[in-house]
């Protein structure tokens, strides 16, 4: 049988490497298509956004497949927290900053959904509010044992993530200038809110807590000497402090705009 995305084994972890066909499809599909549509355009290729996009690409696919998506599949809960970072900090924002303007438009435009990423740009409350969410619910217990046991919820479980980097990022670096927020000061208050007030909870408890509270990752094979419970704090740990450069760099980005916006309308 064809594993097609990484699931729970019920195995000791070995380092024998696994093939994921469904990944690698998933990660070809739209280097594919995105090499396609800059050859179809006819213009002159923005080298800078095409490296973004393809650099996009590859964490995604780092994150996804053997060995990290394995690992954070079944057996390690800070793997696990190390994806969904990968997915939301690294991958998301790089995708759609290596997005040429005239590709997104073309794309929400033939999805109908123009309005819709329009209005989550610019309504930063309901982007932190389904960021946060995602980010809840997908780091339960009982929704992290439904889903990762079965290829399909895995599956699940990573795409939600993606769609969860995208959302968070769409306000600050959005293809569509529409569909940015109208404001350096109000991005690096949603960027820092969004990504540090709910976010504390969780990665507290997982930090804090002296028992394993993800069963999948706790009757996991052990890895080494690392127990359930250091698995786990590292995981809160990893969710604390992973975030801290970057989203501070770039807020410290965003500051600097405004402070030169400020200077040359003095």
């Amino acid at each position: 049988m064809i594993t097609w995305w990484c699931t729970a084994l019920n195995r000791p972890w070995t380092w024998e490497w696994i093939p994921y066909p469904g990944i690698w499809l998933a990660t070809l599909i739209p280097l594919f298509v995105y090499g396609r549509a800059l050859r179809r355009h006819g213009r002159p290729i923005d080298l800078r956004k095409a490296a973004l996009f393809f650099a996009g690409m590859v964490v995604f696919w780092a994150a996804t497949d053997w060995p990290l998506g394995t690992l954070g599949a079944g057996y390690l809960a800070s793997a696990h927290m190390t994806q969904f970072l990968l997915y939301t900090l690294v991958s998301a924002p790089l995708l759609l900053l290596g997005t040429p303007e005239w590709m997104a438009r073309g794309v929400i435009r033939r999805l109908h959904i123009e309005r819709l990423v329009v209005s989550l740009g610019r309504n930063l409350v309901a982007a932190g509010l389904i960021y946060n969410v995602i980010l809840l619910s997908t780091h339960a217990p009982g929704t992290v044992q439904l889903l990762r046991t079965n290829q399909f919820g895995s599956f699940a479980m990573d795409v939600l993530w993606m769609f969860a980097g995208l959302v968070l990022w769409l306000p600050i670096v959005a293809p569509l200038p529409e569909a940015k927020a109208a404001s350096n000061w109000a991005k690096m208050t949603y960027l820092f809110l969004t990504t540090s007030v709910v976010a504390v909870i969780p990665a507290s408890f997982l930090t804090f807590t002296s028992i394993p509270i993800y069963g999948i990752y706790e009757l996991a094979p052990r890895i080494g000497s690392l127990t359930a419970v250091e698995d786990q704090q590292l995981a809160g740990i990893i969710m604390k402090i992973a975030t801290i450069p970057i989203v501070w760099s770039t807020i410290a980005v965003l500051w600097f705009r405004w402070t030169a916006q400020e200077a040359r309308t003095a």
